[in-house]
Parts: C-alpha cells; sequence; structure tokens
C-alpha cells in the first residue's frame, strides 16, 4: 500500500468527518481552510448549497488603489516614505492573531446574517494553532458551537 501525502491525507480525514457534518440554514456549517499564507472560514447551508457568511485573512488586508502619491496620502506619509511603506497589512501579528481576527470578523458577520449557532468543520486539519485560535474568537464573538 502506497503512503499518502499529507494532502491526500487531509482530504481522507476531511471526507470521513462530512459524511456526520451538515450545515442547515438554522445552523450552519463553519468550514476552515488553511493554507500556509492565510486561513479562511465559511458559514456554509449545505441543503441550499449556498454560503451565507465568510471571512479570510486574505480580504482582510488592505488593498491601496491609484499611484505611490495616492497611497502615501492616503496613510499621511510623503512620497519618499511611501515606496518602502508595507501598505498590505490592515491588522499585525503572527498567523495565529491573523486566525483570531478571522474568527471574530466571521462571528460579526454571523450576527448580522442572523446566525447564533453553527457545527464546526476543521477540514482535515488537527483541532489545535490557527484552527483552534479562530473557532475560539468566534465563540468569543457569539457564535454557539
Amino acid at each position: 500500500m502506497a503512503t499518502l501525502t499529507v494532502r491526500e491525507a487531509r482530504m481522507r480525514r476531511h471526507r470521513r468527518v462530512r459524511k456526520t457534518v451538515v450545515g442547515t440554514a438554522e445552523r450552519p456549517r463553519l468550514a476552515v481552510f488553511r493554507s500556509n499564507s492565510g486561513i479562511e472560514a465559511q458559514l456554509i447551508d449545505d441543503q441550499a448549497a449556498k454560503t451565507l457568511a465568510a471571512a479570510s485573512s486574505l480580504h482582510m488586508k488592505k488593498t491601496f488603489k491609484g499611484n505611490k502619491t495616492a497611497q502615501a496620502a492616503e496613510v499621511g506619509k510623503t512620497l519618499a516614505a511611501a515606496s518602502s511603506l508595507h501598505l498590505k497589512r490592515s491588522f499585525k501579528g503572527n498567523k495565529t492573531a491573523q486566525a483570531a481576527e478571522v474568527g471574530k470578523t466571521l462571528a460579526d458577520a454571523a450576527k448580522k446574517a442572523g446566525i447564533e449557532s453553527v457545527v464546526f468543520d476543521r477540514g482535515g486539519y488537527l483541532y489545535h494553532g490557527r484552527v483552534k485560535a479562530l473557532a475560539d474568537a468566534a465563540r468569543e464573538g457569539g457564535l454557539k458551537f
């Protein structure tokens, strides 16, 4: 028997969990995807095949439009200083802190959509580190699971 790659093993675990974890309109599935550079979470109604709310560390990064002069003016810096700015991040911290921020953002979006209770789908990842930070922040934001 051939050994599985890390991705294949995660997908096998994910399929096994998805047999029992199903999201509904009243209690959607909180699905987590973790990559090396970011983390994403969605609230999914599996019965209607719709995403009700979503948050991502990649979407939380600021994007500045226009040239360097407009970017510099937006952050109150001179044009010379604008070239050395790291303008992408809207929040600071390591990836675990960013995951917690995504959890808070998702909880806020869920409240606006009228969702209080969810089922957690860790996506085949260990409930540890960034996945745990996201789940804990979502709980602090008012989601029940």
